[in-house]
């Protein structure tokens, strides 16, 4: 998917942003503009404004603001490419496919996910007929209801390991795709391929949008494994995908919590008790992308743990993926089962109103943290204290974004001192990295009037902007955790039409972020990327670098791209927002001109003054 500048203006210009804001917000006309109250906070009194000439929402109560790309990321939970894709289908716009590889990588992954798809409809069939009986009679003494069952569409894979196999090729599926969908496995020592899953309860794995990419089989009898799962395909990686995630996705947009629990079972039980926001990794430890798509879905999901050791070590391995990631408003809380407990056997059990208990008493991610470092440590002398402190200290010298680091060292510091007494100072002394080092750009900062895409002839400046340009890519190949933040600025970066550069974008955007080698040779950009990402381009911004921490890269990112392209466009908005107050001020433009001038930010030698 090569989304062009060209192509995301003419996707807003044939939607207006109330058409979209619209189907989920009452909005009223007034003048120029609509009016409604906010969806993304509570209000009685609509303080949510549409404007279609300007192409905007606004909300004047939270400070929510975007475009109608926006607008459908933060109310769905899709990723920039997805809503892109969904409103040019709205728009009646096919989205470009510039290269050759890029349309037969996308043909390819239509093909497999309608295979994965066929091979859904197929186990759905055989739960439902004789030779399911025993796996719908297991359903049901587990107390599914038959809504839940077709809910999350289980299915049965038979006791023949060409069952499916079969059935495939009859429908015209080729033998070399479904070995490609995980469908189908080669015998180690050769023959004929198999169906991979056979004699196991299925359950299909969907990707957001609520299509099967995959399976995970569980056995009813003394197979062993229990769980197996699809192997990684091109449409389904592991580590980047929940199980459930699209229901649970739509569960949150409608004010439902967010639960993380362990396994497919317990997703079904808590959905079935009416806890529609349950969700699961699939077999693995919680990642860093599963952390981001929780954080899509709701500010504070909970993750729900054993009582047991296992379950304390789960929990310390999620504090410890999500401390560097921690942002304003973004965090974690724990809950924590009676030992022997899952949520399936204490629904089972006590009833919704047990579990619910449960959530109500969840832990913030504070005090998870104070407690997997304190619990069972001596704490007598004063050494033993200071171990205390210091094993806390380094755990939040972790943090990387700074205003959530600095509320951690406060708050932690009040908690010890209520324990035991005084609070030992310096905290750098800890292994914490101090006050976060700014960047400076002051190159860019001297030519950021010059309009996005100009060429100049001063040949110094242009070069800077062409830099630049192999910076902001170069960060997003160096830090793939934060494309699905950056996409849509990237989407609307100004690079030549064709250009390397323009392709390699294209190619980020197409895979989300991901740049395997093969898939790079195979679009001709190996060459592209390492001048992308060659010391140069460091030495200008460091942050771009692999060595940089992911919140600094965030930072230069941001700040760079505003440098280079947003600045004059906000200038000129704020000229024209002050110019509508002066001929009629009224109280909503003087709002309006506040939150324009909310968005200018300091310089960075105000900063550095700051930090003294």
């Amino acid at each position: 998917m090569t989304i062009t500048p060209q192509f995301l203006d003419e996707l807003r210009a044939r939607l207006p942003v109330s058409d979209v804001v619209g189907k989920r917000v009452k909005l009223v006309k007034k003048g120029r503009e609509f009016s409604g109250l906010c969806p993304f906070h509570d209000e009685k009194t609509p303080s949510f404004t549409v404007n279609d000439d300007k192409a905007f929402y606004h909300c004047f109560g939270c400070g929510a603001h975007g475009d109608v790309i926006r607008f459908v990321i933060e109310t769905e939970g899709l990723s920039f490419p997805e809503a892109v894709e969904k409103l040019g289908a709205i728009a009646g716009l096919q989205v470009p496919k510039a290269t050759p590889q890029e349309r037969q990588r996308a043909d390819r992954a239509r093909s497999l996910q309608e295979a994965s798809e066929a091979a859904a409809r197929f186990y759905e069939r055989h739960l439902r007929d004789h030779n399911g009986a025993a796996a719908l009679d297991y359903l049901r003494r587990r107390g599914l209801k038959q809504e839940t069952i077709q809910q999350f569409r289980l299915g049965w894979a038979p006791d023949r390991r060409m069952a499916l196999k079969q059935a495939m090729i009859g429908e015209g599926y080729p033998e070399a795709l479904l070995i490609e969908a995980g469908l189908l496995i080669k015998p180690e020592g050769g023959g004929e391929t198999l169906d991979r899953f056979y004699n196991r309860l299925m359950f299909p794995i969907s990707d957001r949008r609520g299509r099967a990419i995959a399976f995970g089989g569980r056995a009813l009898g003394d197979i062993k494994p229990k769980y197996i799962n699809s192997p990684e395909t091109p449409l389904f990686n592991k580590g980047h995908l929940l199980y459930a995630m699209d229901t649970a996705r739509e569960a949150a947009r409608d004010g439902a919590d967010v639960i993380v629990t362990e396994g497919y079972t317990d997703v079904i039980a808590l959905w079935q008790a009416g806890f529609r926001g349950a969700t699961a990794p699939l077999g693995t430890a919680l990642t860093e992308s599963q952390l981001a798509e929780l954080w899509r879905l709701a500010p504070e999901p909970v993750l729900c743990f054993d009582g047991d050791q296992a379950g304390r070590r789960a929990a310390a391995r999620a504090v410890g993926r999500a401390l560097p990631r921690l942002q304003p408003g973004l965090s974690l809380r724990f809950a924590i089962l009676p030992s022997g407990e899952d949520p399936d056997s204490l629904i089972a059990t006590e009833g919704p109103p047990a579990f619910r208990r449960l959530l109500e008493g969840a832990l913030p991610l504070v005090d998870c943290l104070w407690q997997l470092e304190t619990a069972g440590r001596p704490s007598d002398t004063p050494e033993r204290r200071t171990a205390i402190l210091k094993a806390l200290r380094n755990r939040i010298a972790e943090i990387g974004e700074r205003s959530v680091q600095d509320a951690y060292f406060d708050e932690i510091e009040v908690r010890f001192r209520k324990a035991f007494g005084r609070v030992p100072s310096n905290r750098s002394g800890y292994g914490g990295q101090g006050r976060k080092a700014r960047f400076r750009y002051d190159r860019f900062s001297r030519s950021a009037n010059t309009p996005a895409g100009a060429v100049k002839t001063d040949g110094r400046v242009d070069s800077l902007h062409l830099r630049g340009r192999q910076a902001l890519l170069a960060t997003l190949i160096n830090h793939p955790a934060l494309f699905d933040t950056l996409a849509e600025e990237l989407a609307k970066t100004p690079f030549s039409e064709g250009s390397d550069l323009d392709r390699l974008r294209g190619f980020l955007l197409e895979g989300n972020g991901a740049t395997e080698a093969d898939a790079l040779e195979t679009a001709g950009l190996v060459a592209t990327v390492d001048r992308v990402t060659s010391r140069a381009v460091y030495e200008l911004a460091p942050f771009a670098a692999p060595s940089a921490r992911d919140d600094e890269a965030l930072e230069g990112w941001r700040h760079l791209y505003r440098q280079m392209f947003e600045t004059r466009a906000l200038n000129a908005e704020k000229a024209a927002a002050m110019q509508a107050f002066a001929d009629a001020p009224d109280e909503r433009r003087w709002a309006y001109l506040r939150a324009l001038g909310a968005q200018a930010r300091p310089s960075d030698e105000e900063e550095l003054g700051r930090d003294g």
